[in-house]
């Protein structure tokens, strides 16, 4: 047994050693890298290049900092889960190509995530269109 409890983490995956600034520099590159690999596919660009409309209009028709937050924020929820859902169908093909019960319902279930992201996102976006224009 060794005697620092992370030692075999930190053999295996260097990133578990690093510590302070180093550590966050090295996180950045990683998520950088992240939505470099999520603008691949194709749903996550979609819903990237809409969010290149809505984030500014959200600063528009919000009419306080609350409603700012809820636009902006269900416009990036949706976005994360997409980024989720990715990694879940990305895991799911390593295991192997062939058809499993449990690999089609964790697809289906991240699937349904999306889903209820966007309905989520588009009820907020529709109640604020509505208290501003009707």
């Amino acid at each position: 047994m060794s005697e620092h409890p992370n030692a075999e983490a930190s053999a295996v995956n260097p990133q578990k050693a690093r510590k302070g600034l180093n550590r966050i520099l090295y996180a950045t590159g990683y998520s950088l890298q992240g939505l470099r690999a999520g603008w691949g596919e194709t749903a996550f660009r979609q819903e990237a290049m809409l969010s290149f409309v809505l984030l500014p209009v959200s600063f528009w028709l919000g009419q306080n900092w609350i409603e700012i937050a809820l636009l902006t924020g269900s416009v990036l929820l949706v976005m994360i889960v997409e980024l989720l859902n990715t990694c879940i169908e990305s895991a799911i093909d390593r295991i192997g190509p062939e058809w499993h019960d449990l690999s089609k319902r964790a697809k289906d279930m991240g699937s349904a995530a999306v889903l209820l992201s966007l309905l989520l996102a588009l009820g907020i976006w529709t109640g604020a269109l509505w208290q501003r224009f009707a």
